[in-house]
């Protein structure tokens, strides 16, 4: 396993650069980017097909910054200047932990005091270059797809809320027991809490600005899919602890041309340091479990990975808004209902029965697919969705 983005160079190159950067953090940034630029393709092949519109919006150009502008860029500048410098100036300890220093109140003053003063010239220099004379308002027309930095901000706010709520829930014993350190962890994410929370805050940002909730629905379907596939690379290659259950059984004479650990894998390195010490190993990761488990991380990434080739292969012949959105339901909700039967995961006893937040949540969002689908394929209801 590579706990950091150090590790995995490491052992790629033989070279040790030090750097504050945790490999799920890495992968999950990467997975952000690549679903950017998917969507966008998706969003703008929309437009072309009269799916989506442009819509106009009343800008006023020329208006003089106020003094509160003028404090809040101070502010951020400030805010900024204070982490930053005090990074540079110990960066052996925010390399050793990244995520207790950058949440520290620990800083810089020298820092903030310069951040404040240049983010104060860099905005008074901006508005002195877009000031005029007479402010005038002018009517611009926005594409869908130029709405995307804020489509991805707010996927990102909402989903890593979302997925600690989620997550805090399946955990209250955790919880319960370090209130705030399980709210500040950068550890501890739940996916469907971030498909909820941060699926609902991107439709809430796009419905005000004009794109038509189901044809966002259907263009993020096979997104949300290979966002998840390669989010689960980060889960996989930093031993998050999002396992499956001891598999001791043999391998299968199927997967004989696959490596050992496809099969069943015992995480050395793992980033949770869950199990027994490695012997002989020096550092802070060195455990391992002490039997071999599902490496269910793998597995899903296989799945959603061809999941996404599958949803995107199909989402030209598909005429029936909101008919992808309910397939990818089906897809999502059959692949993790079953890959819970071989994974780690927090047990609720509802009605004398054993079942997982996720197993409840897949099961529903099937469900939700399949009456989609079927409700869509009546040619009546067609009309209702354009």
């Amino acid at each position: 396993m590579y706990p950091t983005l150090s590790d995995l160079l490491f052992d790629l190159f033989g070279v040790n650069i030090p750097l504050p950067i945790q490999s799920f953090g890495f992968f999950v940034a990467i997975a952000f980017i690549a679903c950017y630029q998917v969507l966008t393709l998706e969003m703008k092949r929309k437009e072309h097909d009269g799916l989506m519109h442009p819509n106009i919006k009343q800008l006023i150009k020329g208006k003089a910054a106020t003094p509160v502008d003028f404090a809040v860029s101070a502010l951020i500048g400030a805010v900024i200047g204070y982490k930053l410098l005090d990074m540079v100036l110990r960066y052996s300890l925010l390399v050793e932990n990244p995520q207790e220093f950058i949440l520290s109140a620990d800083g810089n003053v020298i820092g903030a005091f310069a951040g404040g003063l240049l983010s104060f010239y860099l905005r008074y220099k901006e508005d002195l270059k877009e000031r005029l004379p007479e402010p005038v308002t002018v009517s611009v027309s926005v594409a869908p797809y130029q709405h995307m930095g804020n489509i991805i901000m707010n996927a990102a706010i909402g989903g890593i809320l979302g997925a600690k709520i989620f997550h805090n829930l399946e955990n209250l014993d955790e919880f319960f027991q370090d209130p705030v350190g399980s709210l500040l962890s950068f550890s501890g994410l739940t996916f469907y809490g971030g498909l909820i929370v941060g699926g609902a805050a991107v439709l809430r940002y796009t419905s005000k600005n004009g794109i038509s909730v189901i044809h966002m629905l259907d263009a993020a379907a096979p997104v949300l899919m290979l966002g998840y596939g390669m989010g689960r690379i980060g889960c996989q290659v930093s031993g998050d602890g999002d396992w499956g259950i001891v598999n001791t059984n043999p391998k299968p004479e199927w997967m004989s041309f696959l490596p050992d650990w496809t099969w069943a894998y015992q995480y050395p390195h793992n980033v949770v340091r869950d199990g027994i010490p490695i012997e002989g190993c020096v550092g802070k990761y060195c455990y391992m479990l002490p039997q071999p488990v599902y490496p269910t991380p793998f597995y899903e990434i296989v799945v959603s990975l061809l999941l996404f080739a599958f949803l995107w292969s199909i989402r030209k012949k598909i005429k029936t808004p909101g008919m992808l959105f309910s397939i990818y339901l089906v897809c999502n909700g059959t692949e993790r209902f079953f890959i819970e039967k071989i994974r780690v995961n927090s047990v609720y006893h509802i009605f004398g029965r054993s079942i997982t937040q996720a197993e409840l949540i897949s099961a529903l969002l099937f469900l939700i697919g399949v009456a989609g689908i079927i409700y869509l394929r009546n040619p009546k209801n067609k009309e209702l969705t354009k």
